[in-house]
């Protein structure tokens, strides 16, 4: 191969936060219940795909929101 060999993650910029935040609000239009709920079922996604190890890192209210509260989900 003639490229430079890249096994390190691109790292995320203020700029990309900034767009994902654009993006999701486009996505979910502009009432905020739709971009809650948005949010909520990506950080689900995230979290199935990092084997729940997503929702360690996330504070109590937005486990609640996204469904990722393990305390709730208990009581169900």
């Amino acid at each position: 191969m003639t490229g430079p060999n890249r096994t390190d993650p691109p790292v995320a910029t203020d700029d990309d936060a900034a767009e994902l935040i654009a993006q999701l609000k486009e996505l979910a239009g502009a009432d905020p219940a739709d971009v809650r709920q948005v949010v909520a079922e990506v950080l689900a996604a995230l979290d199935r795909a990092a084997g729940g190890a997503l929702r360690e890192h996330l504070p109590e209210a937005i486990r609640a929101d996204a469904g990722l509260d393990t305390t709730a989900r208990a009581r169900r």
